[in-house]
């Protein structure tokens, strides 16, 4: 596996571009105690590498998603299916994610639905899908997990752990889990414990899945179950990651074209908002599996680092990283004043860390859409 890490399958690349990307699975055959002490035998980890590891293994990226993301975060899989990597605006040659110099990591975590195990996957003993048997996972189980992927690689120190959102979380508990192992960390748009709103927000979603008749509790088949739930919830969460300047510029109260003279006597999408929220939602739940919305987006609610280390201080007391935090002064459900919070603490112990604020309209995804201000940004930091 260790000469596979250099030799990601790039094919026709064109200038600024990684290409065509091969996605891999690690098997952890090692047994994987969760933090709530449940186990697993083993567990897969699709991933995908972009760039070259060098001779001195020292030039290692370690990218992080957030809810909704997964490994597939640069370049394309094919020649007919040419949707980009979620965040490819930002890794790839001379990008500011740098693949001519960077060899560049990202897995689907634990408890995920594209190829890692999840509760969409086939539990070995029983033959079925965990669906709701699978064990509880935390944002802590997740990183451990990738450990063990980053170590299965040959790599011995990590140049930088980068993410946004839930990816940001996973990068602060990066630093915290493995202080000697990762040399810069950079989160965004994040924050360092689940706010009541951000709790709040999960449920609702949650709630739409679960009282779904087709949940069944968790026990559905595969292109089945609470399809109208989860896009319900996934219609939610996206107004939550956009802001009403971004929502009102890009719709307004502008109607769909199919609107008639007696549209506004249905409940039709009469609104083109409304039109845009289901297209949302459908395509989430042709990629999405339910029962690993419950489960994470529960991860994301546990995430509190001052109540698990008895302050936030205490919880960076070991980070010897470097730390940027990146924040967005229209995001509201992780809000600059929440990233702010996270510098502050790391200052109070002493640590490297800075912050940096960025002015923008365009809500909670800003850390996802095109900025050269982010751009040099993490450009600057990595050098």
């Amino acid at each position: 596996m260790n000469d596979a890490a250099g030799k990601n399958t790039i094919e026709r690349a064109e200038p600024g571009e990684v290409g065509i990307v091969q996605p891999r699975d690690f098997v952890s055959t090692g047994e994987f105690v969760f933090e709530s002490g449940q186990k697993l035998p083993g567990f897969t980890l699709r991933y995908e590498t972009y760039g070259r590891l060098n001779p001195a293994r020292d030039n290692a990226i370690l990218i992080c998603h957030a809810l909704s993301g997964d490994h597939h975060s640069a370049g394309i899989h094919t020649l007919a299916d040419r949707k980009p990597g979620w965040w490819n605006n930002l890794i790839g040659p001379g990008k500011a994610v740098d693949t001519n110099h960077w060899f560049v990591i990202c897995s689907n975590c634990l408890g995920g639905c594209q190829g890692s195990t999840g509760p969409s996957t086939i539990n070995p003993q029983t033959g079925r899908v965990f669906g709701m048997t699978f064990p509880f996972v935390t944002i802590r189980d997740m990183v451990r997990a990738q450990k063990r992927l980053i170590d299965s690689l040959g790599i011995e120190s990590l140049y930088a752990v980068i993410g946004g959102s839930m990816g940001g979380m996973q990068v602060l508990q990066w630093g915290i889990e493995y202080p000697a192992f990762v040399r810069k960390l950079l989160p965004m748009a994040t924050t360092a414990r689940e706010s009541a709103q951000g709790i709040g927000f999960n449920e609702v979603g949650r709630q739409a899945i679960m009282q779904d008749r087709d949940w069944n509790h968790g026990d559905y088949p595969k292109n089945g179950g609470p399809r109208v739930g989860l896009a319900i919830a996934r219609m939610m969460a996206h107004i939550t990651y956009v802001s009403d300047a971004s929502m009102d510029r890009k719709f307004g109260r502008k109607r769909t074209a199919a609107e008639s003279s007696t549209a506004a006597y249905t409940f039709d999408a009469q609104f083109e908002v409304e039109s845009y929220l289901r297209y949302q939602g459908e395509a989430f739940i042709n990629r999405f599996d339910a029962n690993s919305y419950l489960y994470i987006t529960r991860a994301i609610d546990h995430f509190d680092l001052a109540e698990a280390h008895g302050s936030l201080e205490k919880a960076f007391e070991k980070i010897e990283a470097e730390t940027l935090v990146v924040g967005f002064t229209s995001d509201w459900l992780f809000p600059p004043e929440q990233n702010r919070e996270i510098v502050l603490a790391l200052l109070r112990e002493g640590k490297r860390a800075s912050y940096a604020e960025i002015t923008t309209d365009l809500g909670h995804d800003s850390f996802l859409l095109e900025s050269e201000e982010l751009y040099e940004i993490v450009r600057g930091f990595l050098k």
